[in-house]
Formats: structure tokens, sequence, C-alpha cells
């Protein structure tokens, strides 16, 4: 049945490859624990107990609650499945609630180390340059890592300045690009096809002329802030965190930001509303003489 559920996140919700995959190891994770050989395990013998002794033993093995809370949402969103396609009638996640997690504040760069970053980075040759661009994509218009190994030549129009990008489930979106943007993607492409004699139908491309894959993405990036940021996590998904974050301290509406970054709801983007305001206040507190206590004499 497991199978048959990534089936339908695969070919029906039209679910990434990176969605399919974690639902896959969360769910055969927990059908190990319930049953030695997942061949054999049976959905409609699981117990309501058994989930809630599940996530106890994640706990005690170290996963931490927005861990573990991910991996029970996808044994719920896999119980949704069997009821609605009518293979189950029992839910025994339906009464499992969430763990308590601390509300994570996304993590940016700050705006001198973005400009040393791309102060620095050399364009001399098609892999230099293709790298470069990789960090202006990401800071410029916030995709995804899968939405930008997506892009291909096609989905840039110049003369609009427009990007197309391929969402989640398949949501295409534009997005606005601006001259410095375009520039630098006309010089990385006159290059491209310089070095490489058929290149990939993709933007980003390998010196093959292959599509590029996350990994290295993850690491052209990662290692471009590395010693130049402090941050825990340098991705390329902190580079999108940036984009908006950079965004909405320049006045942008959180409507518009939704729209940029292809978020379904605006929850998913007032998260950034919160970092802004921690801006904010902590710029308050040093410039207003009023913010700091009095020391007494």
């Amino acid at each position: 049945m497991i199978d048959r559920y990534l089936q339908y996140l695969r070919y029906e919700k039209g679910s990434s490859s990176h969605t399919e995959l974690s639902y896959r190891t969360d769910l055969i994770q927990f059908a190990r624990y319930i049953s030695e050989d997942v061949a054999s395990f049976d959905p409609a013998n699981v117990t309501a107990l058994q989930v809630r002794a599940w996530i106890v033993s994640l706990l005690e093995a170290g996963d931490t609650a927005r861990t573990v809370n991910r991996k029970v949402s996808a044994l719920k969103a896999f119980y949704r499945f069997l009821n609605h396609k009518s293979l189950l009638t029992s839910n025994p996640t339906k009464r499992i609630m969430s763990l308590k997690t601390k509300k994570q504040l996304p993590l940016f760069f700050k705006e001198k180390e973005i400009n040393f970053v791309r102060s620095n980075m050399l364009e001399n040759s098609f892999e230099e340059s293709r790298d470069k661009l990789i960090i202006e994509l990401f800071y410029q218009t916030g995709m995804r890592c899968s939405e930008l190994i997506g892009v291909k030549d096609s989905d840039v129009d110049f003369s609009r300045k427009t990007l197309r990008v391929l969402g989640k489930r398949n949501k295409e979106r534009l997005i606005p690009f601006g001259e410095t943007l375009s520039v630098e993607m006309m010089s990385y492409i006159s290059m491209r096809n310089e070095t490489i004699e058929h290149p990939a139908e993709r933007l980003i491309t390998l010196k093959t002329g292959a599509p590029v894959y996350s990994k290295l993405v993850y690491n052209k990036v990662h290692n471009a802030f590395s010693g130049v940021s402090t941050l825990s996590k340098r991705s390329p998904h902190v580079l999108r965190h940036t984009f908006a974050t950079t965004l909405l301290n320049n006045g942008a509406e959180l409507n518009a930001v939704k729209e940029l970054l292809g978020h379904s709801n605006l929850s998913a983007t007032e998260i950034y509303t919160h970092t802004t305001f921690d801006q904010i206040h902590s710029i308050y507190k040093q410039a207003h003489p009023r913010a700091q206590k009095r020391r007494h004499p």
C-alpha cells in the first residue's frame, strides 16, 4: 500500500521527487518499527497506541520535535489516502496530536555578506560564470533549488524580463527580474554556448552540457558563503529566505512576496514578518534614546 500511495503522490498530486523520497523514508521507517519485514506490514492492524510508542521511540533516538512532527504528518497523510480511496476504514493517527515546537525564524544572509560574495566571485570561465549566476538567481528571484535546476532557456523572456518556473505540484509562476540579472544571464549563456557544443535545453548546466544536480548547487552556495557567514546553514534555501526578507525590509507587500515565492497560502510567508520585526526592534533599541535602561549613578 505504501508503493500505491507513493504513485498517487507522483502521478495524481504531482509531488516532487524530493517529497516522494521523504515520504517513502518516513513510511518505511514506521513499517519497520511495526513489522520486521516491510513486505508484511499491514496498515489495517496498526493501533493508536503503536503510533504513540513509535513517536516516543523517535524522541528517545534523538529526533527533534520538528522532525517527529514531519514523520507523523507523513503517516497521517498516508492514512487519509487509504480512507479516501476506501482501502481502509480505520485511522489510528486521527487523534494523534503534533508535538509542541519552538518557532524557528528563517535564517538569512546579511547584506554585507551577500555583497562580499557577489563582488569576489570570478567570471573568467564558464564554470565561474555559472556558479556566480547560481548565487544571483537565488538572491534576485527567490526560487527553490529544484526550480533553478528545471529552468530552460525558453523559460527566460529577456524582452519582458520574466522567468517562468515550475514550482510545487507543477504550479507555474512568473518571476520578474532586473537589468543586472538580465546582463548576467546573457553573458553566461554566451559563454556556455561557446564552451559546450551541444548544451542541454536547461539554463544551468555542467561542462558536459548535462543539467546540474541539487548536490552540486548546494555545494556551490555553501562554499561561496563559508568563511563569510557565521550561519549554521549556508544553503540555497537561505538565499531564498534572504530574498524574501530583503523585499519586506524594503517595503514590499506581503501578498506580493507570497506570489513571488510561490507559496500556496499567506501563513507560509508571514514567518518572514517576524524576522523583519526583530530587525526593526533591534534597530530601535540601538538608536532610540529612551529604548535603553537608564544607568543610575
